[in-house]
């Protein structure tokens, strides 16, 4: 079963850009880049080659002796076996992050041979990136990033009758806004919460939509954060190792709290920031969680108000958070009787996904002293935006209404389990809208 992922739309508007530079894909481990990338040079390409520094160590050598484009091209011919043209050639160097003299050939090859296509997959880049020696060819590549598969990506495959028709409803939406008719809404409900329990990692969706058992699912699940602790031995240094694994196996106790802002003293008792502030960076560049700082005060640029000491930690995929809980899906597919237990933190890790995905890292939460507090504020060009995400049909909020009173936005958003709604600046949008939330923030 092949997900049709929407970046390469993204990565076909790149080949025909005649200012590209090399291109940095990022993104976790296990989120589909080396399968894209291939996927990509296989559609838009003639020929493909692919140098894999992890599990070809060997090429390492050659980039230690020369950064000259077209000699790193010969040799990658030579051992390849194949003729490598720049007209109709992809060159991908997967898991480049391994190979610093790699990432470093990069400015040649923009400064000297442009013509040639080249793409490049770093799931720990951001990590590799804070050794000692590494270096990076600033201002010479193009970036983009991978994410887990979307709820907007699994849904033609999970009813491609009911992806057609919410495509429909979200282009009559985006003209004027107006309830979804109800048997469309409640079957997009459905969907919605077999993904909240299947999650986003391509495999672990194949996997349940070949089989729909659970008990797969998870067996990936679980494979994947294993995987994941692996890299933490191999990547780390010896000292942070065992913090950052006490970190990453207490995480969702951290979640799991009423209050889900961050303590350093659910790890372990006593436990401060400064020795656990590097394992937070760790966790953070290599993809695995998010990191949303709280702001009180509000100005623009948002980034300015934001509290570095005050923040909530999300894992990448609501799918690993659901498996790393523990959660039997039934009790998702049952009811609500989840969601009022868990206060509806994989709805809110559902929806920073979607956010982060369109919107980039800038996303905070607001707080007003211990009386109020909104899950999500955003910044879109000179407006100030509060996202509000609630798990169930009940929709009542003190916070939210605080807020309005006070900051008088021109819109407030909220994403729960009701249809569409308008009541002057607040839009109810159901949470199977987060994907598609930009084409609704014009209308006020």
């Amino acid at each position: 079963m092949e997900i049709k992922r929407d970046i390469l739309q993204d990565l076909e508007a790149w080949k025909n850009n005649p200012h590209r530079k090399p291109l940095v894909l990022q993104g976790a481990r296990q989120v589909g880049k080396s399968f894209v990338l291939k996927k990509f040079g296989k559609q838009c390409f003639k020929n493909c080659v692919s140098v894999d520094f992890d599990l070809e160590p060997e090429h390492k050598a050659e980039f230690a002796k020369t950064k000259d484009p077209r000699r790193l091209i010969a040799y990658i011919a030579a051992v390849k076996g194949i003729k490598i043209s720049p007209e109709d050639t992809l060159l991908i160097f997967d898991e480049i992050q391994e190979c610093n003299d790699a990432l470093n050939s990069l400015k040649y090859f923009c400064e000297q041979m442009p013509e040639q296509a080249i793409v490049c997959a770093g799931s720990l880049l951001g990590v590799a990136l804070k050794r000692e020696g590494a270096s990076f060819p600033v201002g010479k590549v193009d970036f983009m990033t991978l994410f887990p598969v979307s709820f907007k990506e699994f849904l033609p495959l999970y009813n491609e009758q009911l992806s057609l028709l919410l495509q429909q409803q979200v282009e009559t939406l985006s003209k004027q806004i107006d309830a979804i008719p109800e048997i469309i809404h409640s079957q997009l409900i459905e969907a919605y919460k077999i993904y909240l329990c299947c999650g986003g990692m391509p495999e672990t969706v194949s996997r349940y939509l070949e089989t729909s058992d659970w008990n797969e699912a998870d067996k990936i699940n679980n494979q994947i954060l294993t995987a994941y602790t692996l890299d933490f031995s191999k990547h780390i240094n010896n000292k942070d190792i065992p913090r950052v694994h006490k970190l990453w196996n207490t995480l969702h106790d951290n979640l799991g709290k009423e209050d889900r802002k961050f303590k350093y003293a659910v790890i372990e008792k006593g436990a401060r920031a400064r020795d656990y502030e590097n394992a937070v960076e760790w966790l953070s560049l290599s993809g695995l969680v998010y990191q949303v700082f709280e702001v009180q005060t509000l100005r623009l640029p948002l980034s300015s108000c934001k509290n570095s000491s005050a923040f909530k930690l999300y894992l990448s995929d609501v799918g690993l958070l659901r498996t790393k809980f523990r959660l039997d899906p039934q009790t998702i597919m049952m009811g609500d009787r989840l969601f009022i237990e868990f206060k509806g933190l994989l709805t809110e890790n559902y929806v920073l996904q979607s956010l982060v995905r369109q919107l980039g890292r800038d996303i905070f939460y607001w707080t007003s002293g211990n009386t109020a507090e909104i899950e999500f504020i955003i910044q879109q060009s000179q407006k100030i935006i509060p996202i509000e995400v609630k798990s169930s049909l009940s929709v009542k909020s003190k916070s939210l209404t605080e807020y309005r009173k006070k900051y008088l936005p021109e819109l407030a958003l909220r994403f729960s389990l009701k249809n569409v709604i308008k009541d002057y600046d607040l839009l109810n949008l159901p949470l199977y809208l987060v994907d598609y939330f930009s084409q609704f923030i014009i209308h006020k």
